[in-house]
């Protein structure tokens, strides 16, 4: 009965959200007329510079864009959303994220089974989901950048040295280097098209990728640019020394890989250990599990196995 209660709260509150949401979205439209013209007109204007001038809405809903842009944590939501290559919105990420957040409370909030306060790690670890997304995309997109950018640089140098202007250069490695990296390359050209500063372009590139072999390449470009100098020589033994550190890493990466599968083992044991006493002696892990004070030991095991675990991946995750 009490679940079942819980259940038609949940309902009912996600379907009176979804129906004010439907009321602000149904006034916003009916009152907001005029602004939506000249926002398209303007947006017509612009659709020529390949979206470099277009302000990015936060969210489709007023109220919450609003509330959204007095945060500060959402500046760096959206940047890595922005390094994560994901067309998603602020608002539709944060939204989600109290969604899920709300899912898991519900879920766990009346379980006889957890401790007191479950249910506010189960609201984090739900709210927490979408940012790990975020967070494993992006660290996707930076593995694959690093892997194209020696040999994209080297690509660049050999066009310098051919007599192609940088800016061409960068044209022409946007169209045949596959994303990500070439869509940062078609990027930078556009932005010399609209006749930006190559220094103003390259501080961009440097915003968008956190990446350390960028910040070399743009710091090699600019010098060049203002003390002048050979920059198809230092192209090719910058891409040289990335591929050098590509292979280091790789070997570091390898040797790690076994204190990862040890912390990973190390984790699973007590599950299976206690998987194994519940099929075979059910007496002696029957106390555990039905004494008043069991349930508060099982969970501090297990937080004691997850933050093992994670000590045990900080200490073999080695930096190059």
């Amino acid at each position: 009965m009490e679940i079942a209660l819980i259940i038609i709260v949940f309902v009912g509150t996600f379907l009176l959200a979804g129906v004010a949401v439907a009321i602000a979205a149904f006034v916003q439209d009916r009152f907001g007329l005029a602004s939506a013209a000249v926002e398209g007109a303007e947006a017509d204007d612009t659709a020529g510079l390949g979206g470099l001038l277009r302000e990015e809405s936060l969210s489709s809903i007023t109220i919450w864009q609003a509330l959204l842009r007095r945060l500060d944590l959402i500046d760096s939501l959206k940047q890595r959303m922005d390094e994560a290559d994901l067309q998603w919105s602020v608002g539709r990420v944060t939204l989600t994220m109290l969604l899920l957040g709300g899912s898991f409370f519900a879920l766990v909030q009346d379980s006889a089974l957890l401790p007191p306060g479950s249910g506010l790690g189960a609201f984090v670890l739900g709210a927490w989901l979408p940012y790990w997304f975020i967070e494993r995309k992006r660290q996707q997109r930076i593995q694959k950048f690093e892997a194209q950018f020696p040999d994209a640089l080297e690509s660049l140098a050999r066009m310098m040295r051919a007599g192609h202007p940088i800016s061409s250069a960068f044209e022409v490695l946007g169209s045949e280097v596959p994303a990500p990296l070439g869509t940062e390359f078609r990027r930078m050209a556009e932005e010399r098209r609209l006749g930006a500063p190559l220094d103003q372009v390259m501080e961009n590139f440097t915003a968008r990728v956190k990446v350390d072999e960028v910040r070399l390449f743009v710091a090699a470009t600019l010098l060049q640019a203002r003390a002048g100098g050979r920059l198809t020589e230092v192209l090719e033994r910058l891409a040289e020394t990335l591929r050098e550190n590509a292979a280091l890493r790789g070997e570091v990466r390898a040797l790690s890989a076994q204190g990862k599968m040890t912390g990973t083992v190390l984790t699973l044991l007590p599950l299976g250990i206690a998987i194994m006493l519940y099929l075979t002696a059910t007496q002696f892990i029957g106390v555990l599990i039905y004494h008043p004070y069991g349930k508060y030991l099982i969970w501090t095991g297990i937080a004691c196995v997850i933050a093992g675990h994670l000590v045990i991946q900080r200490i073999v995750k080695v930096k190059v």
